[in-house]
């Protein structure tokens, strides 16, 4: 079918779900759509959507290049720029340096059945692929329990560090806040009795009001295994 063909019979669609064309559509009929259009004489619907893409696809490449060198220092592009002062921002200086590094590294920590069965307790999450060993060896693909998906966001701060008081991550700070998770996957199940651990990456440093707003790329390694157990990216918030 021709291209054009498609598009005319896609049109009833389109009409309900003007959206979903962006996932039909390759990059080289979006910026050709005025000459589609002419020819095949398509449904006005077709420019308006892809106008509206247009525009979109602008706005996100303006947040993307929002962070420009200036002086040989990178300094983030905003509507209302927030400045910062003292302890704040040296750090945040110090921070953007090390944007795209693996800032922390953690200790191996072994994911018992002992300690999935204290999760299921405290979350009532008894699914037998966690707390029952017999039944998960006969049925289960992966022939043994596995660790809740949630105990390794829970265990975050301890795999990450993030909680030691003898040494913390920012001794400057009044107070560090787990803002919250912007993506969570989980690639590979934890097994039973294995060992793992977290690696930290900085991947972006925003000045807020009050202090500095991180985003970090966390991946949970499991010893042994090349694909993850799970990969977050957490943003963290440091108040002065």
């Amino acid at each position: 079918m021709k291209v054009v063909d498609f598009l005319k019979h896609k049109r009833e669609i389109l009409a309900q779900h003007p959206f979903e064309l962006k996932d039909w559509l390759s990059p080289a009929i979006r910026d050709y759509w005025r000459e589609f259009q002419q020819k095949a004489h398509l449904h006005p619907l077709l420019g308006r959507v892809l106008d509206l893409q247009a525009d979109q696809s602008l706005v996100r490449q303006q947040r993307a290049s929002q962070a420009q060198a200036v002086n040989s220092q990178p300094t983030l592009i905003e509507e209302n720029p927030v400045e910062l002062s003292g302890e704040a921002a040296t750090l945040y200086v110090e921070l953007l340096a090390r944007i795209g590094e693996e800032t922390h590294v953690g200790e191996w920590l072994q994911i018992s059945q002992g300690l999935i069965d204290q999760f299921a307790a405290v979350t009532g999450d008894h699914q037998w692929i966690h707390t029952d060993p017999e039944r998960a060896a006969a049925e289960s693909p992966f022939k043994t329990t596995i660790a809740h998906g949630f105990l390794t966001l829970a265990l975050l701060p301890q795999l990450t560090g993030s909680v030691d008081e003898a040494t913390p991550e920012f001794p400057s700070a009044r107070m560090v806040v787990n803002f919250g998770l912007e993506q969570v996957r989980f690639p590979y199940p934890i097994k039973v009795d294995s060992n793992i651990r977290a690696r930290t990456k900085l991947s972006r440093v925003t000045p807020i009001k009050g202090g500095i707003e991180l985003l970090k790329e966390i991946k949970i390694e499991i010893e042994g295994i090349r694909r993850p157990g799970c990969v977050i990216e957490s943003v963290t918030r440091i108040y002065f």
